[in-house]
């Protein structure tokens, strides 16, 4: 049957839109670009550390001295989003991880002298969350086994007001407490600090795929798991109504994370909510590509390349990953 066709009469031709590089660029419907990419970095105190992550290659803990000269070449790349963790040694945790709000919290002071440093050329982003400050490991206080809520909110407060001070450009609440948009959003308002903003962790899955990031960190639970507190992988409609009360309390982001495995989800959230859709690109999910490129399975820039353009495709505005510097490298190279 298909031989019989006359090439006169097939009308329509999709390769002829295929047919050159700068064809094919034409007609993208996906643009990617450095300034939707946010790179990670781990901050330790100390000097002169630079301590890769083994189950993250290329990954470090920096101290903020080598931070610094990385995110000047970060800039010259393009990347100008960063969203900060702490490694918080042992001695400075306690159940109730006041460490996380005190004055002398290196966290805070690097985020300090790297606002005096860049100004605002570029966005830092802060972690609101108690399990890098906790012995317990857990992102709520714990009381007789169980992650309390509300006693929570207090801690999280505290902790989001000291980054506004501390110079942060967006509250990043991890946490997956109730509430804690808006009590966050009331705090912040109390001080004097309404033009901060908070790019929430709306849709968290309780993931199998935050190993290398818990090493980094030192953060997995002493007991039991997250799952009380954390959204259950085989939920979709769960994140429209997280989604709808992060709104509702004043936030001026949502996040998907993990993110390969949850594009139905960052789709959702960009068709029904006007907010910027952020998605995190996770520490396993990048592993993941890690591990098969040095078995030499895939090309780890055009695999990176082509889930970076998924996610961006299936709705993420801003994508978090520890891809980006090492993206934005690569294109500036070739």
């Amino acid at each position: 049957m298909l031989q019989k066709i006359k090439k006169n009469k097939m009308i329509e031709r999709p390769r002829r839109l295929r047919r050159s590089d700068s064809i094919r660029r034409g007609v993208s419907e996906t643009v990617l670009t450095t300034s939707q990419l946010i790179q990670p970095l781990f901050i330790i105190g100390g000097e002169g550390i630079r301590d890769e992550i083994k189950s993250l290659p290329g990954q470090f803990r920096m101290s903020l001295d080598v931070a610094i000269p990385y995110i000047k070449e970060a800039l010259n790349l393009g990347i100008h989003q960063f969203i900060l963790f702490p490694v918080v040694p042992d001695e400075k945790k306690d159940p109730l991880a006041t460490y996380s709000y005190h004055s002398d919290n290196f966290y805070l002071e690097s985020a300090t002298q790297i606002r005096e440093q860049f100004g605002d050329a570029v966005t830092i982003i802060s972690d609101v969350a108690m399990d890098p400050y906790s012995s317990d490991g857990h992102d709520g206080i714990v009381i007789d086994g169980k992650i309390v809520n509300d006693e929570t909110l207090e801690v999280l407060q505290k902790m989001a007001i000291a980054q506004a001070h501390a110079g942060f450009d967006l509250i990043g609440p991890s946490d997956m407490m109730d509430g804690r948009v808006l009590a966050i959003r009331q705090a912040l308002d109390k001080e004097g600090y309404s033009d901060i903003g908070i790019m929430s962790y709306t849709a968290k899955y309780a993931s199998a795929f935050y190993g290398p990031f818990r090493d980094a960190l030192d953060s997995a639970p002493k007991s039991g798991d997250k799952k009380t507190y954390q959204m259950d992988p085989s939920n979709r409609r769960e994140a429209l109504r997280e989604a709808r009360l992060d709104c509702e309390e004043g936030a001026d982001y949502l996040m998907v994370k993990p993110a390969v495995h949850y594009m139905d989800i960052i789709s959702d959230l960009k068709v029904n909510f006007d907010l910027p859709v952020v998605c995190y690109h996770v520490s396993g999910e990048c592993a993941m590509l890690m591990a098969a490129a040095e078995k030499g399975w895939l090309d780890l820039h055009e695999g990176v390349a082509e889930t970076l353009l998924a996610l961006k495709r299936a709705g993420a505005d801003l994508i978090i990953t520890y891809f980006a510097v090492d993206f934005a490298r690569e294109i500036q190279e070739n």
